[in-house]
């Protein structure tokens, strides 16, 4: 039979898990090693509060060391003072071909393996042993409005389908969702309040009526909750994990026969293309995304149907023929 390291791999390959599903899984096989690897956790948490991030940003963050000391534990058995960069490059590797990761969450990774090792460990880093990836830009995909209609429409689950409606109609980030509260939602205004966003701001967001609707028969159905709107089913004083609603969207895209290219992003791009191609600036659309940089909302020029695609070129204009 296999090892419970082997059938970690196993569970791990074969899982439709997201990446932190698979820390979450990691670190539950152990403690981290015990009193030593919870020194070293705490001392990284410790030092990485005092660099202004916000709460999310370093649960973020965090749960890519707990992943990297988990790993120590369970897979090296080494303590990090100890570890060769070969093994550095080891574990990078093992967390791609564990996982599809993305170049961007690999340099994350590494980002957070080089402060881990000249803040806690105190060592020098070298980036000739470990080079962050490069990496294309490239345009995410945004399902139409039909497509969005359509897999709303059919979610069998009202606490999902709930979620998904609240992410599209107010434009709002996963972690926005999962830690929205019952005092958020202003009625009256027909607005919901969005604290500490991830540019660090407070702000509102539009909330749609049919949203509301929806809203107010899952807050019926689920138990009237005052405190977290979608909190844990088995501890209410605690929100959402977000990757509970991205493993049951690729589920739903099954049962819809569709290849598996949506995300929760995937909402929030469909929510600001959308608007643009209903005829929205571009600073309201900022305003409403609580995006800190116009910069970054210029990509719906890019994503909808009636930006850059559909422009004609002036020398399309000119009169004549090189046929004449």
């Amino acid at each position: 039979m296999f090892s419970s390291i082997q059938q970690l791999h196993i569970s791990f390959f074969y899982s439709s898990a997201t990446f932190f599903e698979l820390i979450l899984t990691l670190t539950n096989h152990s403690s981290l090693g015990g009193s030593i690897m919870d020194k070293y956790f705490n001392s990284y948490q410790e030092m990485l509060s005092l660099r202004g991030l916000t709460g999310h940003t370093i649960k973020s963050y965090c749960t890519y060391i707990r992943a990297y000391l988990g790993y120590l534990t369970e897979i090296l058995h080494k303590d990090p003072m100890d570890v060769s960069w070969q093994e550095l490059r080891g574990y990078i590797k093992w967390l791609q071909n564990t996982r599809s990761l993305s170049d961007r969450t690999i340099n994350t990774a590494i980002s957070q393996l080089q402060f881990f090792t000249i803040y806690i460990l105190h060592k020098p880093w070298d980036t000739t042993q470990l080079p962050f990836r490069k990496f294309d830009t490239f345009i995410p995909f945004v399902p139409t409005m039909d497509e969005v209609w359509e897999f709303i429409s059919t979610m069998p689950d009202l606490k999902q389908k709930t979620m998904v409606t609240i992410m599209y109609s107010s434009g709002l980030r996963i972690g926005e969702v999962c830690h929205m509260r019952y005092e958020h939602i202003k009625r009256k205004q027909m607005r919901i309040y969005i604290p500490h966003s991830k540019n660090r701001s407070d702000r509102y967001a539009i909330l749609s009526q049919k949203a509301l609707d929806l809203l107010t028969e899952y807050w019926y159905s689920y138990g009237r909750p005052t405190g977290w709107l979608f909190p844990k089913q088995f501890d209410p004083e605690r929100p959402i994990d977000t990757f509970y609603l991205s493993r049951h969207i690729h589920a739903h895209e099954d049962r819809l026969g569709w290849e598996h290219r949506i995300t929760c992003h995937s909402f929030r791009h469909a929510f600001g293309t959308h608007l643009y191609e209903n005829g929205t600036d571009l600073l309201n659309i900022k305003e409403l995304l609580g995006h800190k940089s116009l910069l970054s909302t210029t990509i719906y020029v890019h994503l909808a149907s009636n930006g850059v695609g559909s422009v004609t070129s002036p020398f399309d204009q000119m009169g004549g023929s090189f046929h004449e």
